[in-house]
C-alpha cells in the first residue's frame, strides 16, 4: 500500500508539479506545450492560486515528491473552441472546471486521481457559489475517458459532430454537496 498525501500547492510544489504537467503533455497528449492551450501550467499560481475560488492540488509520494495534480477554476469552457451550447450552459463564475488532473505513470490505478477529484468536488461544494461542475478531456490519453465516464455523464462528445471538432469529451460531474 503506498501513503499519498493531497494538499493545496505551495510556492515550492510549483517546480515539481509543473514538471509533471509538462511530461503529462509531451508524453499523454503528444503535443507538447502549446501556450493557448497550456499557460496555467506555466504560471499555475497565477492560474490557480490567487483566487479563492479556484484550487491546485498536489499528491505527494513518501518522499515528498509531487506525483500528481488536480486544478479547478471558475472558469466555464470558452467559445470558440468548444460547442456554443456547452458556454452557455456552463457559464464562467457559476461553473467549477477541473482542470490537470494527471497522475505519473509509476503511481497510477492506485486510486489517487479518484482522490484528488474527490477534494475538487469539496472544494467546489464548500464555495458555495459554484452549480455545475464540468470537464474535458482527450479520449485519446490512455484510461482518461473511461475514468471520467466512472465520475459523471458525457454531455458532448465532439468525435459524433461532423468534422471531429477536436475530439474531445465534454463531461458533467456532479458535484457533492
Amino acid at each position: 500500500m503506498h501513503n499519498y498525501s493531497i494538499r493545496a500547492a505551495s510556492p515550492d510544489d510549483l517546480d515539481g508539479a509543473r514538471a509533471l504537467m509538462l511530461d503529462t503533455v509531451y508524453r499523454d497528449f503528444g503535443t507538447g506545450y502549446v501556450p493557448r492551450w497550456h499557460a496555467d501550467i506555466i504560471d499555475p499560481a497565477a492560474a490557480y492560486l490567487a483566487s479563492p475560488r479556484h484550487t491546485f492540488l498536489v499528491a505527494l509520494d513518501a518522499r515528498g515528491g509531487v506525483v500528481g495534480t488536480a486544478a479547478l477554476d471558475s472558469r466555464g469552457p470558452a467559445h470558440p473552441p468548444n460547442p456554443r451550447d456547452l458556454a452557455e450552459r456552463y457559464p464562467s463564475g457559476a461553473t467549477a472546471q477541473l482542470r490537470r488532473v494527471y497522475v505519473r505513470p509509476e503511481h497510477r490505478r492506485r486510486g489517487l486521481a479518484r482522490r484528488l477529484v474527490h477534494e475538487l468536488l469539496a472544494f467546489a461544494a464548500a464555495d458555495g457559489g459554484y452549480h455545475a461542475v464540468y470537464l474535458h478531456t482527450d479520449p485519446k490519453v490512455p484510461g482518461a475517458e473511461s475514468f471520467w465516464r466512472s465520475l459523471g455523464k458525457v454531455v458532448h462528445d465532439e468525435r459524433e459532430d461532423t468534422g471531429g471538432g477536436n475530439g474531445v469529451v465534454h463531461f458533467d460531474i456532479p458535484m457533492e454537496r
